[in-house]
């Protein structure tokens, strides 16, 4: 395996989902804005895409995929049955709960947003909502095993282009709009369940060669599947906290007008930079470095961790400089149209600032814990995420009252930071992982490369800005200009100071 060529692969077809997700994200903007019919879309819609990203996104598969890789070197029949097994569990789990939630959709939509119970309009509209949406859970869950098992035999790019279903349908129902009017949140709706089911049989199809599942009731459930059922719930937890730390301010927000969209849109944009320095690049190096692990070959575990811990720096740095210089220009350009005024702007990018504050954290908190999952070590990522998830409510809930939604991702990145020390600590006191001489001069380079690249970007920002405005028609063209500009000039920056290898593009795993 090429770590950068199959992170290259994974991330193509993420930032692909991202950017149809950014046109979404958009035109929800214009035509919903950030108002209470928003406010309950968003809800309706953050339950199952919450669930998605704990599943899809790397979450599911540090749980199953060692637990597989072990079986495959076993033999073709033994990794079938297990894999059989599991889809069996998970199908009638995933039915259950499905059912249960539908029944008790009421009760539910109250924890996730009390908010909303001073408005009986908006309450009622969220629970209608996320009655539709809910289903969507049980075909992303299972797509998700499918995704795993393709991860596994190191298939990465249709598990990666999957989600982009799912965006494709949403697009659809808002270029309808204008035949839609009040119905386009209900076909909305509608459209997220139907997208799963689609996803699910898009990967069905690709997955025939490695497996085909039985539907059966009849199967044991031996000490290898209690096994990783046992990893499975610590795992979403924890490769999930991230999201876990988002539905926890969403909950909060939900005590504030508008709240709930302003966290939405900023956390569209921070996550498209995490989807490949963090979430990519963790679920690429997990079947390899369980193998290693498994081989006992330390010269390789080690190489692998380095450059995979290098490759999320080297993304990770410079998107963190660029949000916190331009996070208000680059709010404005995406998302300032229609019904999103200049006031959403301003509360969008100021959640957007310090969610940017912890990027960083976010990838390393991925990476950490695949270094862990790959030991089949869940309960540690588990317990650290448990205890970061207690201090960003303990934040979030006493200073709201005090500051308002923006306590929300100071928070998110405060316990951020503090699982990712912790997970580094006991890496290090483990000795499963070593800061070397090697990864400091790296780091160094990068830093060089970052604080340079800022500064050019910096001042391009503030040689265009009066095409930045809210009201300029140009706005959007010219931020992904200086983007794109800025990258290739970071790029270029990084292969004299070497920061960036090209050798390293060739180089296998």
């Amino acid at each position: 395996m090429n770590l950068i060529k199959s992170t290259g692969t994974f991330s193509f077809f993420t930032l692909i989902s991202r950017i149809l997700g950014y046109l979404r994200d958009v035109l929800i903007a214009i035509y919903l804005g950030s108002g209470p019919i928003a406010d309950a879309f968003f809800v309706a819609f953050r339950i199952p895409n919450t669930f998605r990203r704990l599943f899809s996104e790397g979450t599911f598969n540090a749980a199953f995929v060692p637990s597989y890789s072990s079986e495959m070197v076993l033999g073709k029949n033994r990794s079938q049955k297990f894999a059989n097994k599991i889809f069996n569990l998970l199908l009638v789990s995933l039915l259950l709960i499905v059912l249960i939630i539908e029944i008790f959709m009421p009760s539910f939509v109250f924890i996730i947003a009390p908010g909303f119970s001073d408005n009986s309009d908006k309450l009622d509209l969220t629970i209608s909502l996320t009655r539709i949406t809910f289903p969507f859970l049980l075909f992303v869950s299972l797509s998700s095993f499918f995704s795993a098992i393709l991860n596994s035999h190191n298939k990465f790019a249709v598990a990666s282009a999957a989600p982009i279903i799912l965006n494709i349908f949403l697009i659809l129902i808002l270029f309808l709009q204008s035949y839609l009017n009040d119905q386009l949140v209900i076909y909305l709706s509608y459209a997220v369940t139907f997208a799963g089911i689609v996803q699910l049989i898009f990967l069905l199809f690709f997955i025939r060669k490695f497996y085909f599942p039985i539907i059966t009731l009849n199967f044991k459930i031996d000490n290898k599947v209690k096994l990783f059922f046992k990893k499975l719930l610590p795992s979403i937890f924890s490769s999930g906290v991230t999201q876990i730390n988002i539905l926890v301010g969403t909950i909060i927000a939900s005590f504030q007008a508008s709240a709930v969209s302003y966290l939405y849109y900023a956390d569209r944009i921070y996550q498209i930079n995490l989807a490949i320095a963090g979430i990519a690049i963790g679920t690429v190096l997990l079947p390899n470095l369980s193998k290693y692990i498994q081989s006992r070959n330390k010269k390789k575990i080690d190489f692998i961790q380095n450059k995979a811990l290098e490759l999320s720096l080297f993304l990770s740095l410079p998107a963190t400089i660029a949000l916190l210089i331009a996070s208000e220009e680059i709010t404005s350009a995406l998302f300032g149209y229609g019904s999103f005024d200049d006031l959403s702007v301003k509360n969008s990018a100021n959640a957007l600032f310090y969610f940017a504050l912890g990027l960083p954290a976010f990838s390393f908190i991925k990476i950490f814990s695949s270094f862990l999952f790959a030991r089949h070590n869940t309960k540690i990522p588990f317990y650290f995420s448990v205890l970061s998830v207690i201090t960003n409510i303990i934040i979030s809930v006493y200073f709201f009252n005090k500051i308002g939604f923006i306590i929300i991702p100071i928070a998110t990145t405060i316990s951020s930071w503090f699982n990712a020390i912790m997970l580094l600590m006991y890496l290090t006191n483990k000795k499963y992982y070593l800061i070397n001489l090697k990864f400091i001069k790296s780091f160094l380079k990068i830093v060089f490369s970052t604080v340079l690249t800022s500064y050019i970007f910096y001042n391009l920002i503030k040689f265009f800005s009066e095409n930045l405005t809210y009201n300029s028609e140009y706005k959007l063209i010219t931020i992904i200009l200086l983007v794109i500009v800025t990258f290739f000039i970071y790029i270029l920056i990084s292969i004299p100071t070497k920061a960036f290898k090209t050798s390293d593009i060739k180089l296998k795993y």
